[in-house]
């Protein structure tokens, strides 16, 4: 039992960082907190309220994603049951496939890359959604909203890791899910934590991550590719 959570530990946090560092969910915070800023200049609390309010939806949204995601996997048990070998091995295929397609990014990259960025044709939407937001209450319900925009670059991570838990039922998983969760939104908890406290601007977020984006894909796509090569070998 402690051999099978080390094994899922590991799994759970390669994967969860990976996704962390994916340049998306860091421009949209960064639109988040413009918006806050722009409706409250004066009011520097306000982005330490709505941050969260923003963070908070979103963890919350993931971890309904993540039961769904876990309840399909589930509907399928007999199947799954039968056939484990194979789902493992897809699952880990999946895996390396995204990260050789974020590795390809930091070498060729293209914004808006498919599985690895949103598509350029969601970003308009993205930005009139997140403009609307001008208090935490509005965060916070805009957050669930937003989601949907971040689901194209951030999902395939999650996908295999709920993949992965599916045998251990929703309750069995829960822990883990959380645990995912939180390391997804860390840095965006920094971030604002940054910002907020006066250590950086939020046009100094955006630049970083900017000057940065191929680094970001290449430490991501790395992580992945060795996840899934690792489960793929039965080391994980």
């Amino acid at each position: 039992m402690v051999l099978f959570d080390g094994v899922n530990f590991a799994r759970i946090t390669s994967l969860a960082f990976a996704d962390s560092v994916n340049p998306c969910e860091i421009a949209i915070l960064t639109m988040v907190l413009v918006s806050i800023l722009i409706n409250n200049p004066e009011k520097r609390k306000k982005v330490l309220h709505a941050g969260f309010a923003f963070i908070s939806a979103v963890f919350i949204g993931y971890l309904v994603y993540g039961t769904i995601i876990i309840t399909l996997f589930n509907s399928f048990a007999e199947f799954l049951r039968f056939n484990s070998g194979y789902v493992y091995n897809g699952l880990a295929i999946f895996a390396m496939i995204l990260g050789a397609l974020n590795i390809k990014d930091y070498f060729y990259y293209q914004p808006g890359g498919i599985a690895t960025e949103m598509p350029l044709w969601m970003r308009p939407y993205a930005k009139l959604t997140i403009s609307r937001i001008t208090s935490p209450i509005g965060a916070f319900f805009i957050g669930f909203l937003v989601t949907i925009f971040l689901l194209p670059c951030t999902i395939g991570p999650y996908i295999i890791a709920s993949g992965l838990l599916a045998e251990l039922g929703i309750w069995g998983a829960l822990p883990w899910l959380l645990y995912y969760n939180l390391i997804f939104v860390l840095p965006m908890i920094a971030i604002v934590l940054l910002v907020y406290f006066g250590f950086k601007e939020v046009d100094e977020v955006s630049g970083w991550k900017e000057r940065n984006i191929k680094r970001l894909h290449l430490v991501a796509g790395i992580l992945l590719f060795l996840v899934g090569f690792a489960i793929l070998m039965r080391w994980l």
